[in-house]
């Protein structure tokens, strides 16, 4: 079981600290393996938040417990950090162990230098104040989140969510993050390397668009061109692919592909099927088209996702 602590403090934002209570504290006992998730401060006495909201977390002096620390704001005015908390995350990223920011939480990271050297991003408000304050991290405005694996960093409060999920996927695998995200309300799977949703313009009117997606999602094996989906919304190919660009900044084919490689992930951690067999069913057509996706969406093969993610289920 990994343990999970999440670093609030007085004035914290309070919506980030829900996301992040969604995605590890809730209980899903529909799942054998889950993270245990706690609030922990450095603080003393009760925090105050927005609107006379105040909260009650446990007051720690070191995260000895925990495995993976999640930090969901941080002040962007460039206030002091606190010496003994500071000493602690610090201690605790270079003992090994993981640590997530969402939106402004990115600050702290690099106020710290955890991430000299490294990309980072945090939400496109902040963009200028972050690029002045910090020369030693390529400020990236173009991702929605950036994770390693031992450090992730995300560009705004949804953008938080979708680093939540690909650390769950990477603990549990592609099926369990999946049905995080449903329950979520998350259709479309957005990746990392998307731009960031600055003041797009988005169309009043999506029922069409997303009864088409949801309708896709169901039919993956099926579907071979997006012209199958335009026809589904009622559109023309021209109008269907120029109204989904405009609401979800992202291609119908792009899209679909990553419908396409999150079933074929599902496939080949919990079957046994060929890569050739988990092409055919998730509508890839061929064994080297998947491939040639794996390649240049997850930087990786079919054949080394299923390794990896057999050696995680083997872990518990």
């Amino acid at each position: 079981m990994k343990r999970v602590a999440v670093l609030t403090y007085n004035h914290a934002a309070i919506f980030e600290l829900g996301c992040a209570l969604e995605l590890f504290a809730l209980p899903r006992p529909e799942f054998e393996h889950w993270y245990q998730c706690e609030v922990v401060t450095f603080d003393e006495g009760v925090l105050e938040f927005l609107a006379g909201v105040s909260l009650s977390a446990r007051k720690v002096t070191n995260l000895d417990d925990f495995q993976i620390l999640v930090i969901p704001s941080w002040s962007v005015n460039g206030e002091p950090i606190p010496e003994p908390m500071a000493t602690e995350i610090k201690k605790f990223y270079h003992n090994g162990h993981r640590v997530i920011s969402f939106c402004s939480g990115s600050f702290l990271l690099v106020h710290l230098g955890l991430m000299d050297g490294q990309r980072a991003t945090t939400h496109w408000r902040y963009a200028h104040r972050f690029a002045a304050l910090f020369s030693t991290v390529e400020y990236v405005d173009d991702v929605l989140y950036l994770y390693d694996g031992r450090i992730g960093c995300s560009a705004g409060s949804s953008a938080a969510i979708d680093l939540g999920i690909e650390v769950i996927r990477q603990d549990y695998g592609s099926a369990i993050a999946n049905k995080v995200a449903r329950r979520m309300v998350l259709s479309a799977h957005r990746k990392g390397e998307q731009t960031q949703f600055a003041e797009y313009p988005l169309e009043a009117n999506k029922g069409q668009l997303t009864e088409a997606m949801d309708w896709a999602v169901k039919n993956t094996d099926s579907i071979y061109e997006v012209g199958q989906l335009a026809k589904r919304a009622n559109m023309s190919r021209r109008s269907f692919d120029r109204k989904f660009k405009a609401n979800y900044n992202i291609t119908p084919k792009h899209w679909l592909t990553f419908q396409r490689l999150n079933l074929a992930k599902e496939y080949l951690e919990n079957y046994d099927y060929s890569v050739e067999k988990v092409a055919e069913l998730t509508g890839f057509g061929n064994a080297t088209t998947m491939p040639n996706h794996f390649r240049t969406e997850l930087d990786t093969s079919p054949t080394a996702h299923r390794e990896k993610f057999t050696c995680k289920k083997e872990e518990f």
